[in-house]
């Protein structure tokens, strides 16, 4: 799928906002966290990025999409290391970016290859309602 295609599709939005918020959160230099456990904070980058992976993969269609996916996820949690490097209080780590890759990596592995978490996760929350009918009040 080419670009200017892809940007007309509203799915391409949360992806998007997923990354901003990563970027949000990674440019302060204190981070609200539910501990100071060393293996929440990879629970945390885990599951972000298998999110962000998963709305990725949502884009395209097939392995090739959950190929990219991964890289897309992987190099961006490497990019927000290196910009967490540059944010005073802050340090890259390596494991994080571990913790990020394996996550895109399950949830892209789990997205693609099992149909019926795929169908779960696609499954709408509210159905549409058709428009009233002129001369019918709702």
């Amino acid at each position: 799928m080419r670009l200017p295609e892809l940007l007309r599709r509203r799915a391409v939005v949360w992806p998007l906002a997923v990354a901003a918020l990563i970027f949000v959160a990674s440019s302060r230099s204190r981070v609200a966290s539910m501990g100071t456990s060393l293996l929440n904070d990879k629970v945390v980058h885990f599951c972000v990025y298998g999110l962000l992976a998963t709305l990725v993969c949502r884009l395209g269609r097939g392995w090739r999409g959950a190929a990219v996916a991964l890289v897309v996820a992987s190099l961006y949690g490497a990019s927000d290391e290196w910009h967490q490097s540059t944010v005073p209080g802050r340090a890259a780590e390596l494991a994080d970016w571990v913790a990020d890759t394996l996550g895109a990596a399950t949830a892209v592995a789990l997205y693609t290859g099992w149909a019926a978490y795929r169908n779960l996760l696609e499954r709408p929350l509210w159905r549409r309602r058709p428009p009233p009918e002129p001369g019918n009040a709702v």
